[in-house]
């Protein structure tokens, strides 16, 4: 019986691109394609966190059977083809040497009859792939690695980051240090990147608040998997790439729930490893998000720079897109300098770039970044400035375009707008606006909108008697208060 130790002496298929999957995706972008993806499976209760990197990987052929998650969205999306007519492999063709390796393995636990057995780690993917350094999923998988179980602990049916995680192998006593750490491999920088998107989609629907506490131990388990090693150079890259965009977004998530300092931390962090590597995406993400962190913080010239930096690192990398974002941040900055004129050309150009239209060059992370963000962001500008009505139509238009999966957004535009009517002088319209908010708050838990929502209740308290304002107040207050 062969060691569960002894790889395969088959080796590896070389990956042959799906080009019946890229026809499928016609004209739209690989974002735009991952967000329809998002979307059939909603509308059939299933939760796929796809994104531009996965579409990418499907058309390259690295993935030549999707997991069964994917599988039905996908067939919901193309009724009438099979996984054959979509491109992909039989999954009875992708099993073979897996489950030959498995055979051999004494069990640990029961399997789950979901995970089924592949041929290669790039070839099939389990059912709602299970991702070691992904804190909102329970359960344990095959691939586990020696980092994680020192990072994390299954208790239950939920999965807890190890207490004080020294005790669970990250601290730097002498027995940690003789403590042999494995190289990193593929499957380790794959499982990094879907954590990245999982946090993403996570916040896309329920805000930052509930999140943050649990993305920091992954954050720590991918930088442990660096000092570690890689098997690979290529391998290597995608690990610094996917440590720095998992801090960006671990710090988002302490940004959005105002933790402040820690997000500052988390990007600066980002921004070094931005650095080290010679990534000029990562370093603009870092910037983009330490300009949108300043000017929130009201260090509004930081943020002018910051976005400045940004633009002029971005410049390689050929998105018009992210250049379109990039300018509003800077916008955002100008405005908080009260310097209507700057701000009135940075939104100019911000509009000029976004009309250019996607490409494949924009970067995965902005899969939120569509005509809503746009009119979002510039009615922030224009409330900055203290131009009510301005702001109002601007928020009132990001609400309406908005994509229903960003269940955040939507109610982060429909408190922008609630603001802007009741400083607007219109207190029944802004009472109508808040209650919209209060509803969504039922799904969202995010300090930014319940912060804004708070300061639009102190607006409309002298307008106690106009129409709907009274009851909006009354249910504001009723709220929990956040610690």
């Amino acid at each position: 019986m062969a060691s569960s130790t002894v790889a395969s002496s088959q080796p590896d298929r070389p990956a042959r691109p799906n080009l019946a999957f890229r026809r499928l995706r016609g004209q739209r972008s690989p974002a735009e394609f991952a967000a329809a993806v998002r979307r059939a499976g909603l509308e059939i209760g299933e939760q796929v966190s796809c994104d531009a990197r996965y579409v990418g990987r499907v058309e390259a052929g690295e993935i030549r059977c999707p997991n069964y998650a994917y599988e039905r969205v996908f067939l919901h999306m193309f009724p009438g083809r099979t996984l054959t007519d979509l491109g992909f492999a039989p999954r009875s063709s992708v099993r073979g040497r897996r489950a030959r390796d498995i055979e051999d393995t004494p069990p640990t636990h029961t399997p789950d009859p979901a995970n089924a057995p592949c041929e290669t780690n790039r070839a099939c993917e389990p059912y709602e792939t299970r991702n070691p350094y992904d804190p909102f999923h329970p359960h344990d998988t095959f691939e586990e690695s020696d980092v994680l179980r020192r990072a994390f602990m299954t208790g239950g049916g939920a999965t807890v980051a190890a207490a004080s995680l020294g005790a669970a192998g990250f601290s730097r006593d002498a027995s940690a240090a003789q403590r042999a750490v494995r190289r990193a491999g593929a499957g380790d920088a794959g499982a990094l990147e879907e954590a990245v998107r999982r946090i993403r989609l996570l916040d896309d629907r329920h805000g930052a608040d509930g999140l943050y506490r649990r993305a920091a131990a992954p954050l720590r388990a991918a930088y442990a998997l660096l000092d570690a090693g890689a098997t690979r150079q290529t391998t290597a890259d995608r690990l610094y790439s996917g440590a720095g965009e998992l801090a960006i977004s671990v710090g988002w998530l302490a940004h959005d729930s105002g933790r402040f300092d820690d997000a500052r931390s988390h990007y600066a962090e980002a921004l070094a490893t931005a650095r080290m590597t010679g990534d000029p995406g990562l370093e603009a993400h870092a910037f983009c998000n330490t300009a949108f962190l300043a000017r929130d913080a009201g260090r509004p010239r930081e943020a002018v720079r910051a976005a400045q930096a940004a633009q002029r690192v971005a410049r390689p990398v050929g998105s018009a897109r992210l250049m379109s974002l990039l300018a509003l941040r800077e916008a955002g900055g100008w405005a908080g300098l009260a310097d209507r004129v700057a701000c009135e050309q940075a939104l100019a150009r911000a509009q000029t770039l976004f009309e250019r239209g996607p490409s494949d060059a924009d970067p995965e992370w902005m899969s939120f970044y569509g005509e809503a963000e746009l009119e979002g962001l510039e009615a922030q500008c224009w409330s900055t400035l203290g131009d009510w009505p301005r702001a109002a139509r601007h928020a009132r238009r990001a609400a309406q375009l908005q994509d229903r999966h960003f269940t955040r957004n939507i109610a982060l535009y429909t408190a922008e707008l609630a603001d802007d009517l009741a400083r607007g002088g219109r207190p029944d319209e802004a009472a109508v606006a808040g209650m919209r908010v209060l509803d969504l708050l039922e799904e969202v838990q995010s300090s930014r909108i319940q912060t804004m929502l708070a300061a639009t209740a102190r607006v409309l308290l002298p307008h106690r008697r106009a129409s709907g304002v009274s009851a909006f107040l009354d249910r504001h207050a009723s709220l929990p208060r956040t610690a």
